[in-house]
């Protein structure tokens, strides 16, 4: 131990090197009482997030069923409650609107708003690259073990095939979270 440790040690009792209060506990960051939870669902943050998200999906259903016209209402609702890849693209819808509604909410210098832009460029990114990489990948491999199972007789599992988003799949989404969060933190 260094003097100055040994110094501090017989002054306080303690081993402490420095001066420094001991760490006070750190206050909660959400506000109690009962308003809490209201103040949580009716934030102009979580509204347009959500709205955000809701509608893309509701968009995207829409659209796939105008595209099939044979979507029951359990295919409806499994796109909106499930279905990934499609036009709008709802991760980048969200991330947007979070993002924006961050910055509207806490500034454009904030922290908050640091890290939900960063956060959705990196969804964003993950939508247009990786995920469209392995949808590719996965549909590749479906149909070349399809084809050795017809050809050599293989039993095949086909592997599920992830659906990325197109660039224009990903900008509609980005201005649809873009004018929701707008439109929630303006209004």
């Amino acid at each position: 131990m260094s003097v100055l440790g040994s110094l501090t040690k017989s002054l306080t009792g303690s081993a402490r090197l420095t001066n420094h209060p001991p760490p006070q506990r750190m206050k909660s960051m959400e506000p109690h009482g009962e308003g809490a939870l209201y103040e949580l669902f009716a934030g102009p943050v979580f509204l347009s997030a959500f709205f955000s998200w809701f509608l893309a999906q509701v968009l995207k259903a829409v659209i796939e069923t105008l595209r099939s016209r044979t979507s029951g209402s359990k295919d409806v609702a499994q796109t909106i409650f499930w279905k990934t890849g499609g036009m709008p693209s709802s991760h980048a819808s969200l991330v947007t609107s979070l993002a924006t509604s961050m910055g509207f909410e806490y500034g454009l210098s904030s922290p908050l708003f640091t890290l939900s832009l960063f956060y959705g460029i990196l969804i964003i990114r993950d939508a247009l690259g990786v995920r469209r990489a392995a949808g590719s990948q996965a549909q590749a491999l479906n149909r070349l073990g399809l084809e050795l199972r017809d050809k050599v007789g293989i039993r095949f599992r086909a592997v599920r095939e992830i659906n990325g988003h197109t660039p224009a799949e990903v900008s509609v989404g980005v201005l649809l979270g873009f004018f929701i969060a707008t439109g929630f933190s303006l209004l």
